[in-house]
């Protein structure tokens, strides 16, 4: 059964001083292997409960938005054309994203950063379908959560490393180089 809501993390202040990460990009260090491998994550929420990103660069293939929209149990009548779908990361695999410009705004809508947003599928799904959809989107399947503390940990080790969220990184590179193109820019930022 797929679902559609988004999970959600309390918005709770942090008073240790860390910085959130949401709307920064997570680059899987070499060494890191499934289900991370080359991967790159938006950060969707990041506070001391925790984090929730969306893996932007494994594609899963082509999928009929009519035929998603069904397993949601949502209304298809209308609606027509494919669309890509990801792999967003091992935990909840039948939980559907659409990560989008911030011109589409829906009822479960989160606002990562004011450039990208993050919706729950089968609203976003459908208006995509009728043609009323984000400008730019992305498709995922699962997420990468972490509980509290943890991704701070894994990036103090030297597992992941972070670099500014790029409109080109997340919709528009061949998302056989996003991993590669995330790096270089890493390289140039951290100079």
């Amino acid at each position: 059964m797929l679902h559609a809501a988004l999970p959600t993390l309390p918005n709770s202040s942090d008073s240790s001083g860390r910085t959130s990460f949401a709307g920064q990009l997570l680059i899987a260090s070499p060494q890191m292997r499934e289900p991370f491998d080359h991967a790159v994550i938006l950060v969707a929420q990041h506070s001391r409960d925790g984090a929730l990103g969306i893996v932007i660069n494994h594609p899963v293939g082509w999928q009929p938005i009519a035929g998603l929209l069904a397993a949601f149990g949502a209304d298809a009548t209308g609606v027509t054309d494919s669309i890509r779908v990801f792999r967003g990361g091992p935990v909840g695999p039948g939980t559907g994203f659409v990560v989008h410009s911030t011109d589409y705004r829906g009822a479960e809508t989160l606002d990562i950063d004011g450039r990208v947003a993050l919706s729950s599928a089968a609203g976003a799904l459908r208006d995509i379908g009728l043609g009323r959809g984000p400008g730019k989107k992305l498709v995922a399947f699962g997420y990468a959560g972490w509980a509290p503390s943890q991704l701070d940990g894994e990036l103090a080790i030297g597992a992941w490393t972070t670099v500014a969220e790029d409109l080109a990184l997340v919709f528009d590179d061949d998302r056989s180089q996003v991993w590669t193109d995330a790096m270089a820019r890493q390289k140039t930022e951290h100079r």
